[in-house]
């Protein structure tokens, strides 16, 4: 399919993360060096969001405008579902034919042909393996937005497979620099954020009977306290979140306009310090059971209410 293709359009969810766009810019240089005409876009923000603009194969991408309205094959890459496209979506309709590249538990099986394989870590580690059935080389570009998008969804190879590493260690060995590809992608942030971040984290609420007991840590960012802030930023906060030893669950409530709210999740396995081991929360069922989606250890959904109706659908959620 991707071999027959004369000219190929490479879409990334909206606000696309190091996966999203780290595999279709990889698929992209890969596509690209071997004469097919590709270019990648997403539909939201109108531009690379900062912290990913060093992630190389930036040439490929297209504001929505410029976008062919007519190829001859659209790819989804770490997309689960056909809204996540946004204006986009269309193109599934005009487009001769579409694939579906991911890894998401909660795929939708949108568009044609599916590779989705859930077991895997990141899209980019099903890109590499298509890259090498196509014959194509993986050059120092390609293997730096694969390690991207790897290191990335798997919390710096926290929850890495033995094979996940060992494709770590080819990438490395293409000559990508880790600590120079993913220090602006985890570790900058403004002088402003330490400000926003205190507020937030300082009106955290825990609630440790919620998950069965095994516990849920919450916050909020009003649009006021995210004004000047990068998406990067606010994104972050729930990976310091998370770290509290008394919850399992951790999540971020995100205001898009009155009353409507972005909700990160995470979860993390094992018990909490002092009390017994137990199972860890699949947040990704948690997500899907309130319309949205994601992995086993991350996910998100939209909702509509007061941050209070939000915690107490999610709170309900969590009981099930």
């Amino acid at each position: 399919m991707l071999e027959s293709a004369a000219s190929v359009v490479l879409l990334a969810h909206i606000s696309p993360d190091a996966d999203a766009l780290g595999s279709a810019l990889a698929l992209g240089l890969g596509l690209e060096a071997a004469g097919t005409e590709v270019c990648v876009a997403f539909s939201e923000p109108t531009a690379v969001p900062e912290s990913l603009r060093g992630l190389p194969g930036q040439h490929l991408v297209r504001a929505t405008a410029e976008v062919p309205s007519d190829p001859d094959l659209v790819v989804t890459l770490d997309v689960n579902s056909r809204e996540r496209l946004g204006s986009l979506q269309t193109l599934l309709d005009s487009a001769s034919d579409s694939l579906v590249i991911d890894h998401h538990a909660s795929n939708t099986r949108f568009g044609r042909h599916h590779l989705v394989e859930i077991g895997v870590e990141s899209t980019s580690v099903l890109v590499a393996a298509i890259l090498d059935r196509l014959g194509l080389a993986i050059d120092r570009d390609m293997a730096a937005n694969i390690y991207a998008g790897l290191a990335t969804d798997t919390v710096g190879f926290r929850f890495a497979s033995a094979s996940a590493h060992r494709l770590a260690a080819r990438l490395l060995d293409a000559g990508v620099n880790p600590d120079e590809l993913m220090r602006p992608i985890t570790d900058l942030h403004p002088f402003c954020w330490l400000d926003m971040l205190s507020g937030v984290l300082g009106a955290a609420v825990l609630d440790p009977s919620a998950a069965g007991g095994r516990g849920l840590v919450s916050t909020v960012i009003t649009q006021q306290a995210a004004a000047g802030m990068r998406q990067e930023e606010l994104d972050s906060v729930i990976d310091i979140l998370r770290t509290a030893a008394q919850a399992q669950v951790a999540a971020v409530l995100k205001q898009t306009g009155p009353d409507q709210w972005q909700v990160s999740l995470r979860s993390r396995p094992g018990g909490h310090a002092g009390g017994p081991a137990v199972s860890g929360v699949d947040v990704a069922a948690v997500a899907t059971e309130l319309g949205g989606g994601g992995h086993v250890r991350a996910a998100g959904f939209g909702f509509r209410g007061t941050p209070a109706a939000t915690i107490e659908a999610l709170t309900a959620a969590l009981a099930l």
